[in-house]
């Protein structure tokens, strides 16, 4: 990504404006690239905003998004991430944060989180003799495949990750390897970082720069439209629609026809959902108090899903978009594996576990492709645990502007169970099967919902291409929007422009179709291919895909079968 002090302002004061002491101007102190890898190898999170270094350890455990989606920006330009992920207020006050400068195009450092190794400072402002000791944040994990591709092919130092070669990756690779699974998933891996690098734009310096100058010029042109503008008036509408089904729930429920009562709860939950998510974003009133709120009403009053959790969860998603050890949107394991990777055990930097291709994973895997919808059916379930487990263990901030989330989504939980789990299930239903068919049918006609939000990721690239690609060709490579016309976007609630929303998170759904053409100027200029698929077709690819890693995973045990067969030790 390219530094902000080689490229157009993105809305702040400039690198070169000291900040005033006792009514004096005073210059900021200049870091080099070697002095902010000596601070991060001494644990400190050093990330660059707008030209500026700014060392953010002590912000960590207040982020209302939790300190992972910070320590993937550790070391990195993080200028056009900040940007549309956060407010005007948030950004006014990360100035605090300052400690310095850097001068010229920054070139980002693989953060520690993701595997980078950061030499100390000595003394005399060189490199330590000594392997450095591990850091509070260092990770002792390997690099992402690209990285060590590099390695292999001498191309990537100990310490400077650059862009992934894979020019020398021929069809025939597959007789090179050696007989062994692991080497045909690596073999997998660099033909998928080929592809991408042979349909998007390049990675070199003056091309990324290029994407990022329109990017933050389309940003402009999107505001001074009124993109960002909320629609109060058709939320207004949506309530009275929420109203409507709601209450079309408690005439069934009244007169016993409890499995056409749970369609309409079912209903009511998919619906809100949407409000849910553009609140979670601050992209209703744009003040993050006041949309905490409304999202927590919401998502855990009336819907028994803990804000704070997706909140979490989802600002780690839209940093390492896709990327199967770091985003938590695609790590299924054992259910589903969307990408050749998982079948060789990745350990996730956000669970902090190994999600293990174990016996259970692979007969799972091996059937994704039929039981896929099947499981969906089941995912808010899944989602009641991982709500509690956010809210009882306490993972959310326990200081900062958001200490007092975790008390109101408690009580809000608790207040869902009440009306939900005793007051209609418990004592509206009469017997124990009609409260089973109320429940599964509510819970289950939520399953589109779980359908749409992995259509556009599903069907996209898990390939990573390095610290060089910028943002928005990263966005707009592990993203897909859904074609549908505008009467059905009530159905899909703003979430087939997920490509569009992931380079403007903020943006209202409301707005996003208007968006979308600017969105689509845009890729045409640049050159970076824009993802469209309609709903069957983009279901069609997400099933050929579940089926494709199926189909490698039968090819690893067959390996590894004969292998075994053979006495000869597996050292991968």
């Amino acid at each position: 990504m390219a530094s902000a002090s080689a490229l157009p302002d993105s809305g702040s004061a400039s690198p070169s404006t000291g900040k005033m002491v006792d009514g004096k101007v005073k210059e900021w102190k200049i870091f080099s690239r070697r002095e902010v890898e000596g601070l991060i190898a001494e644990g400190r999170a050093i990330i660059i905003l707008d030209g500026y270094v700014l060392k953010v350890d002590a912000w960590l455990k207040y982020h209302p998004g939790g300190p992972q989606a910070v320590f993937h920006m550790v070391g990195r330009d993080a200028t056009d991430e900040v940007t549309v992920l956060h407010s005007s207020e948030a950004r006014a006050m990360m100035d605090r944060y300052r400690i310095g400068r850097v001068e010229g195009r920054w070139v980002n450092f693989l953060p520690p989180v993701q595997g980078g190794i950061f030499r100390p400072l000595g003394e005399d402002g060189e490199e330590e003799p000594e392997t450095p000791p591990p850091s509070s944040h260092a990770s002792s994990r390997s690099p992402s495949p690209s990285a060590v591709f590099d390695e292999e092919d001498g191309l990537r130092s100990r310490h400077k990750r650059v862009s992934p070669s894979v020019s020398s990756v021929e069809e025939d690779d597959t007789a090179k390897a050696p007989f062994d699974g692991m080497a045909h998933l690596d073999m997998l891996t660099k033909k998928e970082i080929k592809l991408d690098m042979d349909r998007y734009p390049p990675l070199d310096e003056a091309t990324q720069d290029e994407i990022v100058q329109k990017y933050r010029k389309l940003n402009q042109r999107i505001r001074d439209d009124g993109l960002f503008k909320c629609n109060y008036r058709a939320y207004a509408i949506e309530g009275f629609q929420y109203t409507l089904i709601f209450l079309a729930m408690l005439f069934f429920l009244r007169i016993g026809w409890y499995g056409t009562s749970g369609v309409f709860l079912g209903a009511f939950w998919h619906q809100l959902v949407f409000t849910a998510h553009d609140a979670g974003h601050m992209g209703i009133t744009h003040d993050f108090h006041t949309d905490s709120v409304i999202g927590i009403i919401i998502a855990d009053f009336l819907g028994g899903l803990s804000l704070g959790w997706w909140k979490h969860n989802h600002n780690v998603h839209h940093i390492v978009t896709n990327s199967p050890e770091h985003d938590p949107d695609i790590e299924h394991m054992p259910f589903f594996a969307i990408s050749h990777r998982f079948l060789a055990s990745l350990r996730s930097t956000y669970y902090d576990r190994i999600m293990h291709y174990d016996a259970f994973a692979k007969v799972l895997v091996s059937v994704q492709n039929y039981t896929y919808y099947i499981i969906l059916l089941f995912g808010r379930f899944n989602l009641y645990r991982l709500s509690w487990a956010f809210l009882i263990f306490g993972k959310g901030p326990k200081r900062g502007p958001a200490w007092w989330h975790r008390h109101l989504e408690i009580a809000g939980n608790l207040f869902f169970w009440a009306w939900f789990g005793y007051g209609i299930v418990y004592r509206c239903i009469p017997t124990n099967g009609q409260r089973v068919l109320f429940v599964m049918v509510s819970h289950m006609i939520t399953a589109p919902l779980h359908v749409q939000i992995t259509l556009s990721h599903f069907a996209m690239s898990t390939a990573d291409l390095g610290v060089s690609e910028s943002f928005p060709q990263k966005m707009l490579r592990t993203t897909m929007d859904v074609d549908c016309p505008e009467w059905l976007d009530f159905f899909h609630g703003g979430l087939q422009f997920q490509a569009i929303h992931h380079l403007y998170p903020r943006i209202p759904r409301h707005n996003l179709r208007r968006t979308q053409k600017l969105v689509m100027e845009f890729c045409k200029e640049v050159g970076i291919p824009y993802a469209l698929y309609g709903f069957a077709d983009g279901n069609r690819v997400v099933i050929g895909r579940l089926g494709e890693v199926a189909r490698q995973a039968a090819i690893l045990k067959k390996c590894q079968g004969v292998l075994a067969r053979e006495g000869v030790g597996m050292g991968h």
